[in-house]
């Protein structure tokens, strides 16, 4: 059984030769990618001083790189970790553990149980990672405790299941929701968060990147929630027509006039329009019921291929 440690980095050489070189040492049979992304400190030369597989990504954004490593890597199990020394590489063994003895298709690290509001002292960071959470859980019906964590891993079926659309941090989020969507088997495991050390900068911009990854949520509600979307909207654009409506209607009953015909019209354009939406929701559901008709299909193949290379 082929393990692969994943590695996205992008100016990480005050910290890559000893994620690396921890990873070797608690996984030794494992191969350790390094996939830098326009680097400019020499963190290519210094994970592969260490030991690592070195490819590269030009397109920048996490989401590019993590596309690229999914497409090109085959493995059992897919470790995938910063590349900041943010996570203990000890934990990683359960994590190969749970990915190929088939108790789950994604293993989330999950920092926010454990020393991850200690560590890190950055308040909107926490304040983000918080709302994020409380919309998937909500709008997805999970439980899950750390939505945007940097350490997760993998099985085979999910990586080449997964179409990634995501070109930057919003990546993780991403991920959650595939797998929750697609009732894929989950397991969250409490890991040590670490900040980063002196010299470590973060790529992150709290305002910049959560403007991204609100964006995804919604995107993803979208797309993955359809009939609950557009009937949201429908519902909305009709409680607004019933407001302007409705005082023209009780005028109407008290002195049997009707006032105000261009606002009747524009009530009834409304109303069409919010019609046309509820059933573009219910259209793009049977759609979206049918892909996940495909997608099963895909991984019983998949399934079938895999047995039969055994």
């Amino acid at each position: 059984m082929k393990t692969a440690v994943l590695i996205p980095c992008y100016n990480e050489s005050a910290t890559i030769e000893k994620v690396v070189k921890d990873f070797r040492r608690v996984m030794p049979d494992a191969d350790i990618y390094v996939y830098d992304n326009n680097s400019t400190d020499g963190t290519d030369e210094i994970a592969r001083g260490a030991g690592a597989i070195v490819k590269y990504e030009y397109k920048q954004g996490k989401g590019n790189v993590v596309r690229t490593m999914f497409r090109e890597i085959v493995a059992d199990c897919y470790i995938m970790v910063d590349g900041d020394d943010t996570y203990p590489a000890e934990a990683a063994v359960e994590f190969e553990r749970l990915v190929l003895n088939g108790e789950a298709d994604m293993v989330i690290g999950d920092r926010l149980s454990s020393t991850y509001f200690e560590e890190n002292d950055r308040p909107f960071h926490n304040t983000g990672n918080r709302v994020v959470r409380k919309f998937i859980n909500t709008f997805f019906k999970s439980d899950l405790n750390d939505i945007m964590t940097g350490m997760r891993a993998f099985s085979y079926n999910f990586v080449k299941s997964f179409p990634i659309s995501s070109k930057e941090f919003e990546i993780e989020t991403e991920m959650s929701v595939f797998a929750l969507i697609n009732n894929f088997k989950i397991k969250e495991i409490p890991v040590e968060y670490r900040d980063r050390i002196e010299g470590s900068e973060s790529k992150l911009n709290t305002y910049k990147d959560g403007y991204k990854v609100i964006k995804m949520i919604f995107s993803l509600i979208r797309d993955e929630r359809p009939l609950l979307y557009f009937s949201s909207v429908s519902l909305i654009l009709l409680v607004i027509a019933g407001i302007h409506f409705f005082p023209i209607l009780f005028k109407f009953f008290s002195t049997g006039v009707v006032l105000r015909i261009p606002s009747l019209i524009v009530i009834a354009t409304v109303v069409i329009v919010a019609t046309v939406i509820f059933f573009t929701g219910v259209i793009l559901h049977v759609l979206k019921k049918q892909h996940a008709d495909e997608l099963e299909h895909h991984l019983i193949l998949l399934n079938e291929i895999n047995n039969k290379e055994d």
